[in-house]
């Protein structure tokens, strides 16, 4: 068996991991970090400890009223993406351990379609020059 991070638990709740394929799990929030079990094989698990987050991204889709999915961005592992059923319990419990300016929206799909138009019409005025 796995022994947890944490001394602490704050919150339990059924999640999903999105590394490849979906995982289906548990997420536990608590004073060490945050831990992502798997339900058929405990083997397959992540633990990131608060230390180690540089950012949390949510996803906001119609103005705060859902969350599909949150990640960390980690500084030495990459990024780690989940969503649960209650997202909003889950980042109320996140942000009692990570400071505000290191939790962050994500941009939007339409932001990132006028981002990829801008940059396909500066891109022609700069080859133009």
């Amino acid at each position: 068996m796995v022994q947890s991070l944490n001394t602490k638990v704050d919150l339990v709740m059924e999640a999903t991991a999105f590394l490849g394929i979906a995982q289906y799990g548990e997420v536990m929030i608590g004073d060490k970090g945050f831990e992502f079990y798997d339900a058929r094989n405990p083997q397959k698990f992540i633990q990131i400890p608060w230390d180690e987050v540089n950012y949390v991204t949510a996803a906001v889709v119609f103005g705060g009223k859902w969350i599909p999915r949150y990640s960390f961005q980690t500084k030495r592992d990459g990024t780690f993406s989940f969503s649960s059923k209650h997202p909003k319990k889950v980042l109320r419990a996140i942000s009692n351990y990570i400071a505000p300016d290191h939790m962050v929206r994500s941009i939007g799909f339409f932001d990132v379609l006028k981002n990829a138009f801008r940059s396909i019409i500066h891109g022609k005025n700069s080859k133009k020059k």
